[in-house]
């Protein structure tokens, strides 16, 4: 008695037959699909021609709005030191100046000598630039690729010192800066009590940490085995690749001293030696508004200046590392 082997064809799938494997993964959890399937509004809808009006429409309005608000303040600003004293205190505000003038800014620079205060401001950011990239890379270097005994512990530690608010660290900064311990120095209005704290930055050394972390090690092997040192792989191998994230430690740490107010006014009370921020401050009591604002709009020039020109830069080096492959 023979016996048919040949394969009989498969019966058609039924209409309730169970999902497929592709089907499974598409859906969520209960079966239903997930959201990359159901949106407010289909593409068919989203390609009409009414749909693509609405959503450039949505898109314009939401764009201006948050330009709007963010510019605005910045606008409000260099109008107003261009205003008389009556037109600026004017109730309801005027939004344009009836006649523009530069004599706000004219007498900003001249009365309030601002050149000073800026030279002063400039001569504190870079110093603590150069500090910060020899401290705060060497200390990721070391903590990225040396792999120093309880690594993990100070890195943690340091990355916990980003929880605290500044305002906290303001007095015991301040009487660390007045009587440092062991050397027993007093470095109140001396460029150093601006240029050390700036070194003790958490979030500059974490950012350079996990740049150094996505160099390839095999390369630092590699540079081992023809003999580099340590320092000699840091200053030709791995600085030169790390040009995007220094140049955002640079300009974080520039534009920080720069704009803070805060411990600069406790630590430099001389007032030959006041930043920029705080020198406008001590005078305000004897300018006029439109004089203080024009002061205001100068001293805010130089981080708007970097930001425009490095913006670019910026989003490089905070992304560049972030991703392997």
């Amino acid at each position: 008695m023979s016996t048919n082997l040949t394969a009989s064809p498969r019966p058609p799938a039924s209409p309730l037959a169970p999902a497929t494997r592709r089907e499974r993964r598409r859906r969520g959890r209960g079966g239903r699909f997930t959201s990359e399937q159901r949106t407010i509004i289909s593409s068919h809808q989203l390609n009409s021609r009414w749909g693509r009006r609405i959503y450039w429409a949505v898109l314009a309005a939401t764009v201006v709005g948050f330009t709007a608000v963010f510019v605005f303040p910045l606008y409000w600003m260099v109008t107003g030191a261009m205003k008389t004293g009556p037109e600026f205190a004017r109730i309801p505000p005027t939004y344009v100046p009836s006649r523009f003038s530069l004599d706000g800014y004219r007498d900003a620079w001249r009365l309030m000598n601002l050149d000073r205060f800026m030279l002063n401001t400039l001569q504190y950011a870079v110093g603590a630039w150069a500090f910060a990239l020899a401290f705060d890379v060497g200390a990721a270097y070391a903590l990225s690729k040396l792999r120093p005994l309880f690594g993990n512990v100070i890195l943690l530690m340091m990355l916990a010192t980003l929880m605290i608010p500044p305002t906290v660290l303001l007095l015991p900064t301040y009487l660390t800066v007045k009587d440092v311990p062991i050397v027993r120095l007093d470095l109140l209005n001396t460029p150093w009590a601006i240029w050390l704290p700036a070194v003790a930055n958490g979030f500059n050394i974490f950012l350079l940490k996990r740049f150094f972390d996505s160099i390839p090690t095999e390369l630092l092997e590699a540079a081992q085995i023809d003999g580099a040192s340590p320092w000699r792989i840091l200053r030709s191998i791995v600085l030169p690749v790390s040009r995007p994230i220094l140049g955002v430690v640079s300009i974080f740490t520039v534009v920080n001293v720069w704009r803070d107010f805060a411990w600069p006014l406790l630590a430099l009370q001389d007032p030959e030696k006041m930043t920029i921020s705080v020198g406008i401050a001590s005078l305000r009591a004897n300018m006029p508004q439109t004089t203080m604002t024009a002061a205001l709009v100068i001293a805010s020039l130089p981080t708007i200046v970097v930001f425009f020109v490095f913006q670019r830069h910026i989003m490089a080096g905070l992304t560049a590392g972030g991703l392997k492959g």
